[in-house]
């Protein structure tokens, strides 16, 4: 059973930076995306960023060139730099694996506020 674990939100300031972490365990299969993807309240859930198995990266408009998707392979984990977060940042991030079916994490809570 793959299970995803997020890491790494919590309270910052107007131009901070944060970096989530998504853990996952279990089997993985290539190909892959992983993605994260954020909720505020009120909103629909978003794409943010993937990263496919082979590499590839596509962002949102409203985050390009202030985050940034990686992942390490080796310990099945993504990443999301975030640079310079707004207040409009604010949302629960989460993370989504795509397999055969998709996996989702828990969300980890991301408040951009001075």
């Amino acid at each position: 059973q793959v299970q995803l674990v997020e890491s790494g939100g919590g309270l910052v300031q107007p131009g901070g930076s944060l970096r989530l972490s998504c853990a996952a365990s279990g089997t993985i299969f290539r190909p892959y995306t992983m993605a994260w993807y954020r909720q505020a309240p009120g909103n629909q859930r978003e794409l943010v960023a993937y990263i496919t198995s082979g590499g590839s990266t596509n962002y949102a408009d409203s985050v390009k060139g202030r985050f940034t998707i990686s992942a390490d392979n080796a310990k099945n984990t993504v990443y999301l730099q975030m640079n310079s977060l707004k207040p409009e940042d604010t949302a629960v991030y989460y993370c989504k694996l795509s397999m055969i079916r998709n996996y989702w994490g828990q969300g980890t809570q991301v408040t951009v506020s001075s």
